[in-house]
């Protein structure tokens, strides 16, 4: 079953700025402002419906949502995240996280179809980010970074040294498998002594570097870890992601039960497509599907988080229920997650 909306939230959410952050229910919520980690998400999901459906429409978002990024990038290369609905930014530098998913979104774009002059924009803004990813030093920021130096990589770009991305792509992964290698201990097989967000992410990023390097260990712990995240997250044959009012600490009898967040099933299909596309075998296909069916109800709550009047996406199943507010994460989330099942030859790099 498909959803059958053209998810017309992630328009209601867009302004001239770019994507608001959250919403009151289904309506946005200005007093929040935007995020460039929403924008850049914004600009994969946005990137994806124009690849499926062609419809200019899409090609307007992705102008706001990749002006948004020219603008969060300081001096630096860094990008800023926090931007009040005066279109001020809070910081002068964001998390690592959010530079991460920077690097994810525009190494997207240079593997899509879209014109130069959306290509010319992201080459220019990653010339700018690059000299910084070998100072990060937070476990998802790398993940993330790692993600998009592959796309990066696999890219028809020129204008890069393929040889320094995948020897950068080869010392972060070093640093990774390290930290797996340090806190795995008994059953406990993942990369730090708790199970908090975005967890799919990091065996995600080191299957990206296998496609790149063919590094056997790094395969082995991208194996590994993805193993155990299942038995934490498919006990009961659908997906139930970690908790995020208590995660999942080691020697702890169980995850904390919520709150269930659409992101972790976004992230976690994304980890699962790739982990099929490298091994295919079909049970990983079967399990990125159900990260899609858990939007669609096949959750602990057995109950649907697309708002079929809106085409947005509740944000999240809690000890009460359903988070009815319809937050940008949420409904950009829904929409990578759907494309990425439903037409994967087309969207997936």
């Amino acid at each position: 079953m498909k959803v059958s909306t053209k998810f017309q939230h992630l328009f209601n959410l867009t302004d001239d700025t770019g994507i608001l952050q959250h919403s009151l229910y289904s309506i946005p919520d200005l007093t929040k402002g935007y995020t460039t980690d929403d924008n850049t998400r914004a600009l994969i999901a946005a990137s994806m419906l124009y690849e499926v459906y062609k419809d200019e429409k899409y090609l307007e978002l992705l102008r706001r949502y990749l002006s948004f990024l020219i603008y969060a990038q300081n001096s630096k290369g860094y990008f800023r995240n926090f931007m009040n609905y005066n279109r001020e930014f809070i910081e002068e530098v964001g998390s690592e996280d959010c530079f991460g998913r920077c690097l994810w979104s525009l190494g997207y774009l240079l593997n899509t179809n879209l014109s130069n002059g959306f290509k010319n924009v992201a080459l220019a803004l990653l010339k700018k980010a690059l000299p910084n990813v070998a100072n990060l030093n937070f476990l998802r920021g790398n993940a993330y970074s790692l993600i998009g130096l592959s796309l990066l990589y696999n890219s028809d770009v020129t204008e890069f040294n393929k040889e320094k991305i995948k020897n950068l792509m080869i010392s972060i992964s070093k640093k990774i498998v390290q930290r797996y290698r340090q806190n795995k201990d008994g059953e406990w097989k993942w990369f730090e002594n708790v199970m908090t967000y975005s967890n799919a992410v990091i065996p995600w990023s080191l299957l990206k570097v296998y496609t790149v390097t063919k590094d056997e260990e790094v395969l082995e712990v991208a194996k590994e870890s993805m193993e155990f995240l299942a038995k934490v997250t498919f006990k009961n044959d659908y997906f139930k992601p970690v908790g995020c009012k208590g995660w999942y600490k080691k020697g702890n009898e169980k995850p904390a039960e919520f709150d269930e967040q659409p992101i972790e099933a976004c992230e976690t299909a994304l980890m699962y497509t790739e982990a099929y596309k490298i091994f295919k075998e079909e049970k990983y296909r079967e399990k990125a599907f159900k990260c899609y069916k858990w939007f669609l109800g096949e959750n602990s709550r057995n109950v649907s988080l697309v708002d079929e009047e809106t085409g947005g996406c509740y944000d999240g199943l809690t000890k009460d229920g359903v988070n009815l507010n319809e937050g940008a994460e949420s409904v950009i989330s829904l929409i990578i997650t759907e494309m990425i099942v439903n037409h994967t030859d087309i969207v997936f790099k």
